[in-house]
């Protein structure tokens, strides 16, 4: 067995889906999958089966708290630097003497901050949260009206970071070549740009999934917080202390005089997380390898990887599908 191989066999095992979503899959429609053999269109968005078997096990049973903060984003699209920050910003207390002793210098930003249906609904028991400590932090890939119910009709609060959908593509791209087995071989940038225009790939499409958090964050701005990678990376600053005031946590004044902004973004940025051994060598409970999350993370990437006519294409699909919503990538 290769060293890919344990891997696949656990990401690809559909026989450990639940029956609710055995009994789904033949009636909804199917593309070729990037990572899976296969994903399916449920409700307006595509997921792979044993995906759509944590996000149905989530909605069923995940309850909500007023206290708990979810991340959300589509997947590449900064989501790892992120569930780093609003860790540092949530837990600031703990670590306010030293650095030293940090979390995150020896687990994974996606084990301190798990993700619901890719995570810990991601197979076949039910998760007892019971031992999560309050603010409880989530992250999840889910578009808006997936949500579970709980989450819509508590007071937690909603931090949403969307990327270019350009550079979010070509990630995804990466990481699913990544993820798929020397056996499969890569899928050609040609084809899942195909895919990627059409909305067929996990958790598409794009523009439906930013258009629905932007909409709510424009009707609940108290609850919802839209956040542009782009911005986020120009003035993180700003930023970081825009979320401590959006999470009911904000900046002190001491803290804003002694550099807890400038030691939270040292602790959380790429050249940081990706040096550490746990991010360099460790896996995940999926058995993802931890350095597969850390790539690049740069602005602009899809021009090394991407023709102009290529990213136009893009561009011209995503003004398209997001004429009259108001966002503007």
């Amino acid at each position: 067995m290769t060293p890919s191989q344990p891997l696949q066999a656990k990401y690809l095992q559909e026989d450990e889906i639940s029956q609710k979503c055995r009994d789904l899959l033949p009636l909804l429609p199917r593309e070729k999958g990037w990572i899976t053999t296969s994903i399916y269109q449920y409700q307006g968005f595509w997921y792979p089966p044993k995906v759509l078997s944590g996000l149905l096990a989530c909605q069923d049973h995940f309850q909500a708290h007023d206290t708990d903060v979810l991340l959300i984003t589509a997947p590449k699209s900064g989501t790892t630097w992120l569930k780093a920050i609003l860790f540092c910003l949530l837990n600031r207390a703990e670590f306010s003497g030293s650095m030293q002793h940090h979390s995150l210098l020896t687990q994974s930003p996606h084990n301190l901050v798990p993700f619901l249906e890719n995570g810990l609904y991601f197979g076949q028991e039910i998760p007892n949260l019971a031992s999560f400590a309050s603010p409880r932090l989530f992250a999840s890939h889910l578009p808006y009206h997936l949500l579970p119910t709980s989450v819509k009709d508590s007071g937690c609060k909603l931090v949403y970071l969307c990327r270019n959908p350009k550079d979010t593509f070509v990630s995804f791209w990466h990481f699913a070549n990544k993820m798929r087995s020397k056996a499969t071989g890569e899928m050609p940038l040609g084809e899942c740009l195909d895919a990627f225009c059409r909305g067929a790939y996990p958790f598409g499409p794009y523009w439906d999934h930013a258009q629905g958090y932007y909409k709510a964050s424009s009707e609940m701005p108290e609850r919802v917080f839209f956040l542009r990678y782009e911005e986020m990376k120009e003035d993180p600053h700003v930023h970081v202390k825009r979320l401590a005031d959006f999470l009911g946590c904000p900046l002190g004044k001491q803290e804003l005089m002694d550099g807890t902004v400038d030691g939270i973004l040292r602790m959380c940025s790429f050249d940081s997380l990706s040096a550490l051994e746990v991010n360099k060598s460790g896996k995940l409970s999926t058995e993802v390898e931890t350095e597969w999350f850390f790539r690049k993370g740069e602005v602009g990437d899809w021009l090394n990887h991407m023709s102009i006519e290529m990213g136009e294409r893009i561009d011209r699909v995503t003004q398209e599908n997001m004429h009259g919503s108001g966002l503007k990538l």
